[in-house]
């Protein structure tokens, strides 16, 4: 599999990259060591974590899936020389209170330790690609829809966040820096900041993309190709629901899935990949996608590799059966007339999982 630079970081990613929450709470040790050799088999040598997950996070899972990933590494000599490893520090802890011992403020030195805590669970002296899980400051995120500057509180400045990570990249302990669940401004601040100050410059950002969800499309692309940034798209098939395993009935009826995350967790339910214009939005793209001749899932992922915007696409399976049919569903072509008809669509039903 081909490679592709990463902003300005020295790092090449390929166009796949394996995401890794369902690691510790829908898929066992086993099977995650089974998709991770099989990954690397398949050319997919980038792999996303966070010491949150696994997913849906809890007290009982907090930093799982880093240590499931540690012990393939730890079982696999040469493994780690293999990989390029991204993972995520958790900002403030948005009712997590088991992250970092239940403290309620964040501050700066929070990445640090936990950059030292990632490093440990993982069994590697170094990250490739270290990211700000979501900002610190007061945004809307995770299916809140709109801004609100009565709800600031006080957080460490983007320069002194900035200045914790690159004090790990001078420790050589990170080897670039990244963003994720972040804006237009958020991106321009840590890129006008890190030149100003001469500190590490942010290579990538890590935002939700996909046919329901096209916000980067809305200003933070641009910022983006300006300040050459790479986007890392996650959730490029909607948590299932582009994939058309709901079409026939709802999230939680009797149709779902028993085993998918947005039909097995409540809490994912309820959020922004649960909501009924979310559910028929995708039903309109799936139908489309079986109209052209294709599956939805090769729809929505071909879809992703046919933007200019995405540099990396996140895919998270729970079995090596779906890692394969996801691999072979990225390659599948778009013609420029379902590539119109792909954005039509979305001028009638716009971001329902915004």
């Amino acid at each position: 599999m081909h490679t592709v630079p990463l902003g300005r970081s020295g790092l090449h990613v390929t166009p796949l990259c394996l995401g890794t929450m369902t690691f510790g709470e829908q898929v066992d040790s086993a099977t995650a060591h089974a998709i991770l050799d099989r990954s690397l088999a398949l050319g997919i040598h980038f792999i996303d974590t966070a010491e949150m997950y696994a997913v849906p996070a809890r007290a009982e899972t907090y930093g799982a899936t880093e240590t499931i990933l540690g012990d393939w590494f730890a079982a696999r000599p040469g493994a780690r020389q293999r990989v390029l490893l991204a993972t995520k520090a958790a900002g403030p802890p948005r009712g997590m209170p088991w992250i970092r011992q239940g403290r309620a403020e964040f501050k700066a030195s929070d990445i640090v330790e936990s950059c030292e805590a990632s490093l440990k669970r993982l069994r590697t002296d170094v990250i490739d690609l270290y990211q700000l899980h979501w900002p610190a400051r007061n945004l809307p995120a995770f299916g809140a829809r709109y801004f609100d500057p009565a709800q600031d509180k006080p957080a460490p400045g983007i320069e002194e966040q900035l200045r914790a990570l690159d004090s790990l990249v001078r420790a050589g302990k990170v080897r670039a820096i990244g963003l994720s669940n972040e804006t237009p401004y958020g991106v321009h601040e840590f890129v006008r900041l890190a030149e100003a100050h001469g500190l590490a410059r942010v290579a990538s950002v890590q935002n939700a993309y996909c046919l329901i969800n096209r916000s980067v499309e809305h200003a933070l692309d641009e910022t983006l190709h300006r300040l050459d940034v790479g986007l890392l798209a996650y959730s490029p098939l909607g948590f299932g629901l582009l994939t058309g395993k709901y079409d026939t009935g709802g999230t939680s009826g009797p149709a779902a899935p028993a085993e998918a995350r947005i039909a097995r967790y409540a809490s994912v339910r309820s959020g922004r990949w649960g909501r009924d214009a979310a559910l028929a939005a995708a039903r309109r793209y799936n139908a489309l996608a079986r109209a052209h001749g294709l599956t939805p899932t090769q729809l929505a992922l071909a879809f992703c590799r046919n933007k200019w915007q995405v540099a990396s696409t996140i895919l998270g399976v729970t079995s090596v059966a779906q890692l394969e049919e996801d691999v072979a569903a990225f390659s599948a072509e778009l013609s420029p007339e379902l590539m119109a008809a792909l954005d039509a669509l979305h001028l009638e039903l716009g971001n329902p999982a915004l």
